[in-house]
């Protein structure tokens, strides 16, 4: 999902209960706070010397201690005033990746994407998920796409060193 798209379907749901679903049936808490926006750029050089560039959005979300049994969550509408105003000091680019970036005691600090939502009538709830890291070089590297055909190309030693990959 883009930033127009994260932004726009905040507006049309803006009375309703903003919930973010982190992993399967576990919401952020109650008490987060949007604490920080990124503006991210990326360039960069994979294994196989391919190179890209690309921007995203990261919105932070934080829980905090000192609202612990706070069992309201944000409005839609608040978080779009918050970006509203962040957008205003620095510009997010609209159609770049937007990712929420969440931790807590029992899940590691990442970076997740929205894979999906879904609203009901006093809720609009988004599903983050993790993308695994992947190589960007396999075709210039000859490394394949399952772990099937992976064992067998490391037995027949592509990927060799000085092999000008990985």
């Amino acid at each position: 999902m883009n930033t127009q798209e994260f932004l726009s379907i905040l507006q049309e749901n803006r009375q309703k209960s903003l919930l973010f679903e982190y992993k399967p049936n576990a919401l952020v808490k109650a008490n987060y706070h949007i604490t920080e926006v990124k503006n991210i750029t990326v360039d960069s050089v994979d294994c196989g010397t391919g190179t890209d560039f690309w921007k995203e959005t990261v919105v932070q979300l934080w829980e905090s201690p000192a609202e612990l049994g706070k069992t309201e969550f944000m409005s839609a509408s608040k978080a779009l005033g918050i970006l509203n105003k962040v957008d205003r000091i620095k510009p997010m680019v609209r159609d770049a990746e937007l990712k929420l970036e969440y931790s807590n005691d029992q899940f590691h600090t990442a970076q997740l994407y929205v894979s999906g939502y879904t609203t009901t009538e006093d809720t609009l709830q988004f599903f983050l998920s993790i993308q695994k890291t992947d190589c960007k070089a396999k075709e210039t590297c000859g490394v394949p796409d399952t772990a099937e055909e992976n064992n067998l190309k490391t037995t027949i030693g592509s990927c060799a060193p000085d092999s000008g990959c990985c």
